[in-house]
């Protein structure tokens, strides 16, 4: 069973469910208790790597009450891994849904396998450090997706034979539909040449506890640097309305920024192989970037991809949004970087970990 909390775990485990359908030898249901942010992106993603039309490819909805996320997933999936009974539930990335469901399943005597094993940035005033330590502490099986990440899990005294360097299953998903993404024209279509624009996808503008006032001053910023750099802007619906409240949404659009409400995932793989420079805050965009060879800047203190930052494709801005203004392209051709592993074949040895574990193990662990 694999859990989607969000967008972010939809493009790491969608190449993984391809990856096990290839095999023939599991079956698979993939399960959100909030597929509103993530049917489209799942189906999108599916349709297009899944090598099989034969199998399951629809993403569940299992009811879910009101409340925080980590409360109200812990509740749904303590309702509904029971008659599910999975082999084995799979997870990536941190966010407080994750944690519920990995909590519940561990509780069950359900095993845990995250994709997402490992990365730290030892902020431990972030929930999604505090996650992502407890998800790896109730897994049983752990993907690393780099060596730094396997280095991690050692030094925590998890066992060596639960440990699987497989590379981030994220990047599998740039490398099949790269090339699709090459074909379209999104850059032209906001009229912008190629290479000559910053891309902004950043999460922070959207999220639910964000406040209003570190979100105006980024906008601010971003504002800015349009007087210089041509810029484009991506949002989902949330972010997109979490501003047109806000009034930074005219804000942006008057200083020129160029606003792409969920482009979708070939589109917006597009606009980042595109651009002269990528600004994130998020995990999954770090990987993509490197994976492309565009320029990223990290709008955080740190980063749980240290590879990225050892490998010179990923650079840490810190947390004031005034960095943004002394952005510019890049002005080079990409180089996609040469990282360990990052062969677009990591959800292919993730399949192959998870049937030799669990293809013929019963559904719950012997007591």
């Amino acid at each position: 069973m694999h859990f989607i909390g969000g967008p972010d775990d939809a493009v790491r485990l969608a190449p993984v469910f391809a990856a096990l359908a290839g095999t023939g030898a599991v079956q698979q249901k993939a399960v959100a208790d909030d597929p509103g942010p993530v049917a489209a992106l799942w189906r999108e993603l599916v349709r297009a790597i899944c090598p099989r039309r034969d199998v399951d490819m629809a993403l569940h909805e299992v009811p879910r009450p009101d409340g925080p996320d980590t409360a109200a997933s812990l509740t749904a999936a303590s309702r509904a891994l029971p008659e599910l009974a999975p082999a084995v539930v799979l997870v990536g990335g941190a966010s407080d849904k994750v944690l519920g469901w990995a909590l519940a399943a561990a509780k069950l005597g359900l095993p845990v396998a995250n994709v997402e094993a490992g990365l730290r940035d030892y902020d431990w005033g972030s929930a999604a450090e505090i996650n992502r330590a407890l998800v790896d502490t109730l897994a049983d099986t752990l993907f690393a997706p780099s060596p730094e990440a396997v280095a991690v899990l050692a030094r925590e005294g998890i066992d060596p034979r639960r440990i699987h360097h497989t590379g981030p299953t994220s990047v599998d998903a740039v490398r099949r539909l790269s090339a699709r993404a090459a074909r379209i024209t999104a850059p032209a279509v906001l009229g912008i040449e190629r290479g000559a624009y910053v891309l902004a996808v950043l999460d922070g503008l959207g999220a639910p506890d964000a406040r209003d006032e570190p979100i105006a001053r980024t906008t601010e910023s971003l504002a800015g640097l349009a007087r210089r750099h041509p810029v484009v802007l991506t949002l989902d619906r949330r972010g997109a309305e979490r501003l047109a409240a806000m009034g930074d949404l005219h804000r942006l659009t008057a200083a020129g920024v160029r606003i792409a409400t969920a482009p979708g995932y070939v589109a917006g793989l597009a606009l980042k192989s595109g651009a002269g420079a990528v600004v994130t805050d998020s995990g999954l965009v770090q990987d993509e970037t490197s994976a492309l060879g565009v320029a990223c800047f990290t709008l955080r203190a740190a980063t749980e991809r240290m590879v990225t930052l050892t490998h010179g494709t990923n650079h840490l801005l810190g947390t004031d949004p005034r960095e943004l203004a002394e952005l510019a392209p890049v002005g080079r051709e990409p180089v996609p970087c040469a990282i360990p592993r990052w062969d677009g074949r990591a959800a292919e040895r993730v399949a192959r970990a998870l049937v030799a574990a669990y293809a013929l193990a019963p559904a719950r662990r012997a007591s």
